[in-house]
This record gives structure tokens, C-alpha cells and sequence, in this order.
């Protein structure tokens, strides 16, 4: 029993650890994708952000940064993109690290 309850302790929080991050990368393309919806339709990348921001809630907002290529008045089509990244601090058993978790969506312009 010593031996299996630090293992099986272990494990459980590799789970819980997993789930979070899970969590944070799923929201983190949803945010992305409302983000470049956004931006496809109106064109504008200050809404944009703030739909990435407003989708991302269950993440710090102070660390989410987003980069885009904005839809042109004459390009209906082209592509346009939403970059997101937001660093992930997991936990583990001597500390903690962090990761940097990105996420891109790409949409055409719809002019």
C-alpha cells in the first residue's frame, strides 16, 4: 500500500494537470475561431480582440495576445487569419513550468 498511494497520487494529478490543459488549448481555438469570424465579416481587429478576449474568459486575459492579417475593402475571398497564443503554467510534483500553447483559424473575407 506505501508503495501504490504515490503512484496512484501521481497519476491523479497528471489527470487534473492534463484536463487543464485540455481545457485551456480547447478555449483557446474556440477564441480564435469567434475571433476570425469576426474579423472575415467586419474587418475591424480591435473588435476582433476583444471577441478573442471576451471568448477566452475562462483564461487570464492579461496573457492572451493575438496577431491577425486583416481582410483589405477589395479582397471578398482571400484569406484571412487570427493568431492566438497564451502561455499555460502547469503544475507538477518539484514545481511548476509553462507552455506556450498557439492556436490559428483561418477564414475567407466575406467583403
Amino acid at each position: 500500500m506505501a508503495m501504490v498511494l504515490p503512484l496512484l497520487l501521481l497519476l491523479i494529478l497528471g489527470i487534473f494537470e492534463f484536463g487543464r490543459a485540455y481545457n485551456a488549448k480547447i478555449t483557446l481555438t474556440h477564441a480564435t475561431r469567434e475571433a476570425v469570424r469576426e474579423l472575415s465579416i467586419s474587418g475591424d481587429a480591435a473588435q476582433a480582440q476583444s471577441i478573442l478576449l471576451a471568448a477566452a474568459a475562462p483564461l487570464d486575459p492579461t496573457l492572451v495576445s493575438m496577431s491577425s492579417t486583416p481582410c483589405d475593402e477589395d479582397t471578398a475571398g482571400d484569406p484571412t487569419s487570427v493568431t492566438a497564443t497564451y502561455p499555460f503554467t502547469y503544475s507538477y510534483l518539484f514545481g511548476q513550468a509553462t507552455i506556450t500553447m498557439t492556436s490559428q483559424a483561418v477564414m475567407r473575407c466575406g467583403g
